[in-house]
């Protein structure tokens, strides 16, 4: 299970080229290689296309699983299809997401999400190419905005106060629901067991948004960034969860 922005993927230009030799060998090993990203389905099924993958895509921080059709040899109880996808939904609705973004500024805050940018506004602001832009604004689960004025710990108040979760990634911050990146591992875990019988999870990631998914696995390695204190916290929770490899 692999975050992409700043994991897989080059925090700064997106480009996998320099995971691309260890992409090669999971392949011939015959691995799962499992995206658990704040992205959306369009974006990762983009990753997975150059990639040369067909496996199990988790979205949106868990809003959404994925499963390609026939993928388990046994049925997956579902309501919906997407591109020769199933899909688990685990998530709030995206039009819930955007009301508290506009709650949030009625209180005095600028907040400003995917949802008020344009394809260029996102692509000048995130150094996504304008369709890549396009397809990160497609989103179902999760909106991901940046507080342009007010405080983060202001927001995270409003946002729970309304049942909600507050998340901050390698980039933006996200408004989501009750799902998290850990809760859509778990899922598929028992799915990965029941069709392998006894399994080994492997976890990265680098964010707050992937410390759920990382206490869920087996073998948990944190991509070290942002603040000494907040590497040495993250660490010790991985440690008391005895899942940190490194």
């Amino acid at each position: 299970f692999t975050d992409l922005d700043g994991t897989l993927l080059d925090k700064e230009s997106y480009s996998y080229e320099e995971a691309l030799p260890a992409i090669r060998i999971i392949k011939e090993k015959k691995i799962p290689l499992v995206f658990s990203t704040s992205k959306t389905f369009e974006e990762s099924e983009c990753y997975a296309v150059e990639m040369g993958l067909k496996e199990p895509m988790i979205v949106e921080n868990g809003g959404g699983i994925f499963i390609p059709e026939g993928y388990f040899p046994f049925e997956v109880e579902h309501e919906k299809t997407r591109n020769g996808y199933i899909v688990i939904e685990i998530g709030t609705g995206y039009e819930r997401l955007r009301e508290v973004i506009k709650e949030i500024r009625k209180r005095g805050i600028r907040v400003k999400g995917f949802g008020d940018m344009s394809d260029e506004e996102l692509s000048a602001d995130s150094g996504l190419s304008i369709e890549e832009a396009r397809r990160a604004r497609k989103r179902d689960f999760d909106e991901p905005f940046i507080v342009e004025k007010g405080k983060e710990k202001e927001v995270r108040r409003i946002i729970e106060g309304f049942g909600l979760r507050f998340e901050k990634g390698g980039r933006y911050c996200h408004v989501t629901g009750k799902n998290d990146k850990g809760k859509a591992v778990r899922f598929l875990k028992k799915l990965y067991k029941r069709k392998f019988g006894k399994i080994e999870t492997i976890g990265l990631g680098d964010s707050d948004n992937d410390r759920p998914m990382l206490k869920e696995v087996d073998r948990a390695f944190l991509i070290k960034k942002g603040p000494v204190e907040w590497n040495r916290v993250v660490i010790g929770e991985l440690k008391r969860a005895g899942v940190y490899e490194g």
